[in-house]
């Protein structure tokens, strides 16, 4: 009985806070600025390789971070490589956005890319979500 009721408040922890984007929001725009801060002016951001090899893709995705959106979404499949593809990446983000980014604001989200699931909230990711905010805001013109 213990056992059951550990695994379903598991279940419940793990997907409490999976809150899809509300409409209107224009993930694209919010992907494009960040990948903008994460491969800068790299001609083929698909081979953009950083932290010391640590992270791949347009996205600069660490292996823990895809990990964790696989294990939130099985559907999305594939492999640790494949997020040198910016479509693949995309989805990643998206998984990844949607279990730990409920409220869906700008600052949340590259704080949570940058920093993991409490970036958002660690003062070592405020330079970086202030320069995603920046090129949010600049795509907007």
């Amino acid at each position: 009985m213990i056992l059951k009721f550990a695994i379903v408040s598991l279940f419940i922890t793990s997907t409490a806070t999976a809150v899809p984007p509300p409409k209107g929001i224009d993930l694209d725009r919010v992907l494009d600025a960040i990948q903008k801060v994460e491969t800068g002016g790299c001609k083929n951001p698909s081979k953009a390789v950083g932290d010391g090899g640590k992270a791949i893709g347009p996205l600069q995705i660490h292996y823990s971070y895809w990990k964790d959106a696989i294990a939130f979404d099985h559907s999305i499949g594939g492999s640790y490589s494949d997020c040198t593809d910016e479509a693949y990446a995309r989805k990643i983000a998206i998984a990844y956005f949607t279990r730990y980014a409920p409220d869906w604001n700008i600052h949340t989200l590259a704080g949570t890319h940058n920093g993991g699931p409490k970036g958002a909230k660690n003062p070592k990711t405020v330079n970086y979500r202030a320069k995603v905010a920046k090129n949010y805001a600049a795509d907007a013109r």
